[in-house]
């Protein structure tokens, strides 16, 4: 009698071979961490690690932020834990408080979870944090994008590879279908959970993705979703090179005061650049400054005090006050973040 394997779920082989791709492209070993809710997109990526990990010189461990904004968030977490442990992954819970600030409850959830993931990565001494997202999810971030009138960066959505205050971050499900992690489940037997703020209209993303996403996909032909991933891979290429040349021309024409904190830069070689590049140098010399964000207001703003020559001398940012000074444009620290 001829014995014969099993075939291999298409779907998981689509996870598997991304993950080690990913792997691969990052020049990632060692220990690594996989952020796991329970859900199917982090479930199905725990169990590509796990096969994975026995091909390769990885050693994966499950991480599960519960965010406690749930009833019974405990006993999902405790799930969670159950079912990766059955993929054979150790795992741990991380427990966390969600300020009731004016981020709103999404924002302020993903810092925290954030917070926990890198602060895992560090004790434990991981070379980096794997993460779930998939092509849909990169899909209603450009929307997202583009419905709050973003610039470029956000329009590029999220990378493969990226750090979050020093830790690599991995995204390898991002060509990958959020169909394929729901059916890589369903064939190795996996019983996600289905995250109840996932189908919530009182959030915008929840409503991109149960409403908006559909509709596009009815009235345009499937594929919508496929295409705003190419688009948000193509915008990433020009994000990074004009960042790269936005760091260049910034070393090239700014100056900092060591004694006070202070960036200067030639008024005049700020105007001959293009809006590309000055704007995201406003941004790099702030970031410096006082490590605050600015908003597009807070660009044009600047923008008058370069360009034109009757307007204000002086403008309030966030962290920040900026002065022009006859040829000079002078970054400061705001006083309230030195004193306080």
């Amino acid at each position: 009698m001829t014995g014969h394997r099993s075939r291999l779920d298409p779907s998981s082989a689509r996870i598997r071979t991304a993950v080690t791709g990913c792997l691969q492209r990052a020049g990632i070993r060692g220990r690594l961490l996989v952020a796991t809710s329970g859900g199917p997109d982090s479930l199905a990526l725990a169990a590509a690690a796990a096969f994975v990990s026995r091909h390769a010189d990885i050693d994966p461990i499950a991480v599960i932020v519960d965010h406690g904004l749930q009833p019974g968030s405990a006993a999902v977490a405790d799930q969670a834990a159950v079912a990766v442990q059955k993929l054979g992954l150790p795992a741990q819970i991380r427990r966390v408080e969600v300020p009731r600030n004016g981020a709103g409850p999404e924002a302020a959830a993903r810092d925290q979870r954030y917070r926990a993931l890198v602060e895992a990565a560090r004790e434990e001494g991981a070379a980096g944090i794997l993460l779930g997202h998939t092509r849909d999810d990169q899909a209603e971030s450009v929307l997202l994008g583009l419905v709050r009138g973003s610039g470029t960066t956000s329009l590029a959505g999220m990378r493969e590879s990226s750090l979050r205050d020093g830790v690599t971050l991995l995204r390898p499900l991002l060509s990958i279908p959020r169909s394929d992690t729901v059916a890589s489940c369903a064939a190795q037997g996996l019983t996600p959970w289905q995250d109840p703020q996932n189908t919530d209209p009182r959030f915008t993303r929840s409503r991109i993705r149960t409403n908006v996403m559909p509709y596009l996909e009815k009235e345009l032909g499937p594929g919508v979703s496929a295409a705003l991933s190419r688009s948000a891979h193509q915008l990433a290429e020009d994000a990074d090179f004009i960042a790269e040349s936005a760091e260049r021309a910034y070393r090239k024409v700014t100056e900092r005061v060591d004694a006070t904190g202070e960036i200067t830069a030639d008024r005049r070689e700020l105007a001959a650049l293009p809006a590309a590049i000055r704007h995201r140098i406003y941004l790099l010399a702030v970031r410096e400054c006082s490590g605050a964000s600015l908003t597009r207001r807070h660009v044009d703003e600047l923008d008058r005090l370069v360009l034109v020559s009757n307007a204000p001398t002086a403008c309030d940012l966030p962290g920040t006050k900026v002065e022009r000074a006859h040829v000079r444009i002078r970054f400061l620290r705001a006083p309230s973040d030195i004193d306080g």
